[in-house]
């Protein structure tokens, strides 16, 4: 499993990481058997990067990694996340500690590695979105206060909103790591948006990120399972995935990745999935590629396709003019 640095944390992570979401939803709804059994075997393939969140099954992920992690004590780099609700806005520091009290708890930990915001970034700043403002000068110093004690080792955003705003968080050097929506169908967070793709243009920011030496977790590597090219979900999953900074609609989404097939039928990969992986660890501006599985057998494709390595020239000539 090829190893890659943090940005200025200077850990070295997995390029896969292990996604706990509810996409996904293995660590959400799949067996507790099964959910060992699929952490003991990314551990085994030399994966690192566990990611969670207290969203995610409502505690559910957290629960049973925490679980988990007991029974098979590894040594990993463990993140999470804080959600600042509209009614927390009052009380931002008070807020992110009891989230990550809650999360630790679950978790069954004394501390995490990484804590990273999950809100939106957001000029109106209402409801759940936070303006780059708050972002910077009330998030930020309340997880450097959880940094002093003991509680966390790495801040970190969802970088997900508004492009110029994220930019501006970015360049804040704020944050150690920022989570950034990277994929076949957006690539735009470092390399130009396809020529009539409907997808939200990042303008570099993954490339914008690593200058300012924050580490870059790439999420939404299949566009929530769209570049599978089925509209078919596991049951698994969440029955339904809304796009993100992608196409209008998930059926959408699922059109767009059949662009991709030519490169399948010249052999530069197996499936869409491969693809998709291996188009995102091609990247030096990802250091780590989240990937949520349904199954054993969608976590044993991804390990393959990593374990595979970067595309070829030809191939990534391929998908730019795709």
């Amino acid at each position: 499993m090829e190893m890659r640095t943090l940005g200025r944390t200077g850990v070295k992570v997995s390029v896969l990481g292990f996604g706990c979401g509810a996409v996904g939803g293995m660590m959400v709804k799949g067996s507790p058997a099964d959910q060992e059994r699929a952490v003991a075997r990314a551990l085994e393939a030399g994966v690192t990067f566990f990611d969670t969140a207290p969203m995610y099954g409502n505690g559910a992920s957290e629960t049973n990694l925490g679980r988990v992690l007991a029974s098979l004590k590894p040594e990993i780099f463990l993140a999470t996340k804080v959600t600042v609700l509209p009614e927390d806005k009052g009380d931002i520091v008070g807020a992110v500690a009891r989230s990550l009290e809650a999360s630790l708890k679950r978790l069954g930990r004394e501390s995490v590695d990484l804590l990273q915001l999950h809100n939106r970034i957001d000029a109106a700043g209402t409801d759940r979105p936070l303006t780059a403002e708050t972002v910077t000068q009330e998030v930020a110093p309340a997880m450097e206060k959880l940094k002093r004690q003991g509680k966390i080792r790495f801040a970190g955003i969802t970088a997900l909103g508004e492009t110029a705003l994220l930019h501006r968080v970015v360049e804040s050097k704020a944050f150690d790591t920022a989570q950034i929506c990277f994929n076949l169908l957006n690539p735009s967070a470092a390399g130009p948006v396809p020529a009539g793709l409907p997808a939200q243009d990042f303008k570099g920011l993954a490339t914008r990120a690593k200058e300012a030496g924050m580490g870059r977790i790439n999420i939404r590597v299949f566009a929530g399972g769209a570049l599978s090219g089925s509209e078919e979900r596991h049951p698994t999953g969440v029955p339904s995935v809304p796009p993100i900074a992608s196409g209008p609609t998930y059926a959408v989404d699922v059109k767009n990745a059949h662009r991709f097939d030519p490169l399948i039928k010249a052999s530069h990969a197996e499936s869409l999935i491969e693809l998709a992986l291996r188009f995102a660890i091609s990247s030096d501006a990802m250091t780590t590629v989240l990937a949520g599985t349904s199954t054993l057998d969608q976590l044993e494709t991804a390990i393959r396709s990593v374990e595979k390595g970067r595309l070829s020239a030809d191939a990534l000539a391929m998908i730019a003019r795709a």
